[in-house]
């Protein structure tokens, strides 16, 4: 598995939305005109495409991403991806990371929206990202001016080649409230496919942050939050923008697959924000009220709070803390809307 890695160059759009391009969260690719040299499920993955010197199939060299044979007539190749959730789309990333002879000269970007799996033949694609040339063996990062939700994407190529990942960012289109009042339980007002995300860390040397904000259980010891080894005074830290604002009955801190490397301690402090910039909150955190006090964590253990929650009423952000640095899978913010 390959250490995830921040592009410092990366626009504000893929740290502040969800890909909801991502098969964690139920996105599929569905249907491609051809995926000869590499299959279209390798497009989505979430770990950063990989190079392996050497390494063959029995169609050609091994390539982390989707790859189509070459064109030897007219037309271009497409893939169809479900995303994991109707949604606004504010920008894609075409990654065409490792393709450097095969990546394709031009993408497009087209959505529709529709019930089910596969769109229809006679389906109305909308136009996200008009034919845009591609270099290789890099991010092309191209946002999205439209304000309608879709539930599905076509990328299209000009005319083949390979592309390593398909990244599609944007907001979740799910009246929440309406969800929990039919459920008639506590909404998780953390999860990503609601709608949360990651305002800011201090350190994700290991782990990204955003990964504690993934559906059920970590899988392994890279999926979840993990910071390099502290060696100065203080904590770790991340903020989380609630999906919604919300009052916060019950906390769950998972540990799992995190044994030597734990952290010893978590807290977290919150606060309800209104306007202000990300850059801002990483200040103003440091003195927001505790919303759960300091509590011992265990290795590879699901912790549960509940009575230790203090009474702040409704909360848009946490800050949560651990002490003084390691490992965290999960972290679930349940409760109710204000």
């Amino acid at each position: 598995m390959a250490i995830p890695t921040l592009d410092p160059n990366a626009p504000d759009f893929t740290r502040r939305c969800l890909n909801l391009a991502d098969p964690r969260l139920g996105a599929k690719a569905l249907a491609a005109s051809d995926e000869f040299f590499a299959p279209k499920e390798r497009m989505l993955d979430p770990q950063p495409a990989v190079f392996i010197p050497g390494k063959y199939d029995d169609h050609g060299k091994w390539m982390d991403g989707w790859e189509t044979r070459r064109t030897r007539t007219t037309g271009q190749d497409w893939c169809v991806v479900k995303l994991a959730r109707r949604g606004t789309i504010e920008g894609v990333d075409i990654d065409t990371s490792h393709f450097t002879g095969n990546y394709p000269p031009a993408a497009s970007i087209e959505a529709c929206t529709v019930a089910g799996d596969l769109p229809p033949d006679d389906v109305q694609w909308r136009m996200l990202v008009p034919p845009t040339a591609l270099q290789g063996n890099q991010h092309h990062y191209l946002a999205v001016h439209h304000t309608d939700a879709f539930t599905h994407i076509r990328i299209t190529l000009f005319p083949d080649g390979g592309v390593a990942r398909l990244r599609v960012y944007g907001r979740p289109a799910l009246d929440l409230q309406r969800e929990a009042n039919a459920g008639g339980e506590y909404v998780d007002f953390a999860a990503a496919i609601n709608g949360a995300h990651i305002v800011a860390a201090n350190n994700q040397h290991f782990g990204l942050a955003s990964n504690m904000l993934m559906p059920g259980r970590g899988v392994n010891m890279g999926d979840g939050w993990e910071t390099r080894r502290r060696r100065e005074p203080g904590n770790d830290w991340a903020i989380v923008a609630l999906a919604h604002p919300g009052v916060i009955r019950k906390i769950e801190v998972d540990t799992a697959f995190f044994k030597g490397n734990y952290p010893d301690r978590c807290s977290v402090q919150a606060a309800y924000v209104t306007g202000g910039t990300d850059e801002s909150l990483v200040t103003q955190s440091m003195f927001w009220p505790t919303l759960l006090p300091e509590q011992s964590l265990r290795m590879d253990n699901q912790h549960f709070y509940e009575r230790e929650i203090a009474d702040l009423g409704a909360i848009t952000h946490v800050r949560f803390n651990i002490f003084p640095d390691g490992g965290v899978s999960r972290l679930r913010l349940l409760g109710e809307f204000a």
